[in-house]
């Protein structure tokens, strides 16, 4: 359905769950794909994993740290010397882990704050000198934390609102380069190791299903879908955009389906 033969996409946090599948998607599209990570191990897995998408396209695989602005200096630098520009950017990496917010220790909320916030407006940055240019795209990856409080959550509940507002206002900065700024807020997502922590057990999984009006949980391909959707050039007049993509969750479900869980948490002391 989408083209995007000869286009460049760059995946931050491409090499495994959500972004990774979106990462394939894009391949399987015709982009050249460049994916980056921490992992160098998982950087070379998901290169061939997009190199059997696409055989033909011009994949890279780049290891750096999102917090360190000096790596992610290098690695965009090493990008630009494979593609000259970026055509879409997806910005997808984060941190969690469930804790109470009274158990939960500064460090480790700033740990999160540091990879989703910071972390994606440093990425934002180093990428914008190779974005800068009419049509360019950007897809920050988010969660419904944003904008439903949820126990033990209170680390991610900060970053990804910041995140969120990240989108809007850089939409307001960067439209009048004809560079397009948008979110995606996955709902839950079955085949994703963060879904599986979260709801640890097959009875908290098919609650949160009950919770959704869809009735089922999401799978990485209906996000990798939207993403291919807002990088085309029919979105070319959607900005600022926060989409959630949940079956409708955040409607109401998502508050009862994560009351379940914090309830939980605090039968298991987190």
């Amino acid at each position: 359905m989408f083209d995007y033969t000869g286009k460049n996409v760059v995946v931050v946090g491409g090499t495994s769950g959500i972004n990774l599948q979106v990462a394939i998607s894009f391949a399987k599209a015709g982009a050249n794909v460049a994916v980056a990570s921490r992992n160098i191990d998982k950087v070379n897995n998901a290169v061939e994993l997009l190199k059997q998408a696409h055989s033909t396209g011009n994949h890279l695989g780049v290891s750096f740290d999102v917090r360190d602005n000096e790596a992610l200096s290098l690695g965009f630098a090493k990008i630009a010397a494979q593609y000259g520009h970026i055509d879409l950017l997806v910005s997808g990496a984060a941190g969690n882990f469930p804790a109470s917010a009274a158990k939960l220790s500064n460090n480790g909320f700033k740990s999160v704050i540091d990879i989703d916030l910071i972390g994606s407006f440093q990425v934002l940055k180093q990428a914008y000198p190779l974005l800068n240019r009419p049509n360019a795209s950007i897809i920050q990856i988010s969660a419904p934390q944003a904008f439903i409080a949820m126990p033990l959550q209170v680390h991610v509940c900060a970053a990804k609102a910041g995140v969120d507002m990240l989108t809007r206002t850089l939409a307001l900065e960067w439209g009048v380069e004809g560079v397009r700024i948008n979110s995606i807020v996955p709902g839950p997502i079955a085949d994703t190791e963060g879904f599986n922590r979260l709801a640890p057990s097959d009875a908290l999984q098919q609650g949160v299903a009950n919770s959704v009006p869809l009735k089922r949980n999401g799978q990485s391909q209906d996000i990798a879908n939207a993403a291919l959707f807002l990088g085309s050039d029919m979105a070319s007049y959607i900005t600022g955009v926060v989409l959630p993509v949940d079956g409708g969750w955040s409607l109401g479900g998502a508050s009862i389906a994560m009351t379940e869980l914090g309830n939980l948490g605090a039968k298991q002391g987190l």
